[in-house]
């Protein structure tokens, strides 16, 4: 009978860019039962300080190196989710091979702990059923309100778990090993959202004050998005060469990278825009060239304000004010922008490049919504041609 190996594993420190970490080091069995090394970062030294805080955090994650996987004994979807989520969705991504935004980890943390793993965390991986995902999606659906863009990304989310099980020799690496590639869920949205008029526009900016009317009209202007927005310091603004150049964004209380390649390219200032910047740099007590744009006042310009707080609190009072029902948020203005420019005869691929997309598709198919007045005056031009004078009429 072969001895039992038990093992207590290690702790070393790291030096990284973003700082040293704590790195642990364990021996794991893959699923043809060779054993081989392997390690995960536990946190940042400059967070637990020294290895016997290391070790704390590592035992209350619940981390055990003994407990076998793969030939051992079945395993649990929970725990290819916790092995994903030790190497994948760690806040120091420095060593990842295709590193993710923080926005990114903090949304498939929250997917997993809040709907998924309640859910399947105690299934086998080799006995959970496609249909049987489907059906929980249907009831998320039904029971708690969900959208068809949430449902596939909770789908999308347990599919990257099992294939990273897969990398890693979890599970087998057959088709058959990852039943969620066989789940069917709609991606069809069924949110309409709202686009404004200028007119609309000018009624919200009447509603808004200082700082508040300036950033909405700059959303309105510039097409930036608001995480973009809320990341100026004003040494991102070249007003020798009229650009805002697009450096990070701010993200769930956390400054990062753009979203994309294509996020990053500057974006035009009109001089009527910039003498509005001008004139609110004037005004705010942070005008330094490392200080914000658009600063949290109750943080002492150390952070932006919110999102959220600024649409609930600014924003959407002032569209009620002016009449306008439905959502209204800063991605509204951005969808104006692109629907106005492009009804007004603007060349679709420079409407693109305004709004940074990397595809003109996107463009057109998701931003740019045809307006009533729009699509009334295109049924006209129709009209004309076929009710031509002395033509037969077409009414029997």
């Amino acid at each position: 009978m072969a001895r039992t190996r038990n093992q207590h594993g290690s702790l070393r420190i790291l030096s990284r860019k973003s700082g040293d970490v704590f790195e642990y080091r364990y021996y794991r069995t893959r699923a043809d039962g060779k054993r081989v090394p392997a390690n995960f970062v536990v946190g940042s030294v400059a967070e637990l300080k020294t290895e016997t805080e290391a070790w704390a955090k590592l035992r209350k994650t619940g981390f055990d190196p003994n407990v076998r996987t793969g030939r051992g004994r079945p395993i649990m979807f929970g725990e290819l989710a916790d092995h994903y989520a030790r190497l994948e969705l760690s806040e120091d991504q420095a060593e990842a091979v295709i590193p993710k935004a923080h926005s990114t980890i903090t949304t498939y943390r929250r997917y997993l702990a809040k709907h998924v793993l309640p859910r399947w965390k105690a299934v086998r991986a080799s006995e959970l059923e496609p249909v049987a995902v489907q059906n929980w999606l249907r009831g998320m659906r039904k029971q708690n309100g969900l959208s068809n863009g949430t449902l596939v990304k909770l789908r999308n989310v347990m599919l990257v778990v099992f294939k990273h099980a897969q990398r890693y020799g979890l599970i087998p690496r057959t088709q058959e090993a990852n039943p969620i590639a066989f789940v069917r869920q709609s991606c069809v949205s069924d949110y309409d959202p709202v686009v404004l008029t200028l007119a609309q526009c000018v009624d919200i900016l009447s509603n808004l004050d200082d700082m508040h009317r300036v950033l909405v009209l700059a959303d309105a202007a510039t097409g930036l998005r608001v995480s973009e927005l809320l990341a100026l310091r004003w040494s991102d603004i070249d007003w020798r060469n009229s650009c805002i150049r697009v450096s990070r964004a701010y993200v769930y209380g956390k400054f990062g990278p753009p979203k994309s390649k294509a996020s990053q390219r500057p974006v035009p200032l009109h001089p009527l825009l910039a003498a509005l910047l001008e004139a609110w740099r004037k005004e705010t007590p942070y005008f330094r060239d490392t200080d914000l744009v658009f600063p949290s006042f109750r943080l002492k310009g150390e952070k932006p304000p919110r999102a959220n707080m600024l649409v609930a609190n600014h924003l959407q009072p002032a569209a009620r004010k002016a009449g306008i029902g439905g959502p209204v948020g800063f991605h509204t203005l951005r969808r104006t922008l692109a629907s106005v420019l492009v009804a007004n005869g603007s060349d679709p691929k420079l409407v693109q490049e305004l709004l940074r997309h990397s595809n003109v598709k996107t463009t057109l198919d998701i931003y740019a919504k045809a307006t009533t007045s729009a699509k009334l005056e295109a049924q006209g031009w129709v009209l004309q041609q076929l009710l031509v004078p002395g033509a037969k009429s077409a009414v029997v």
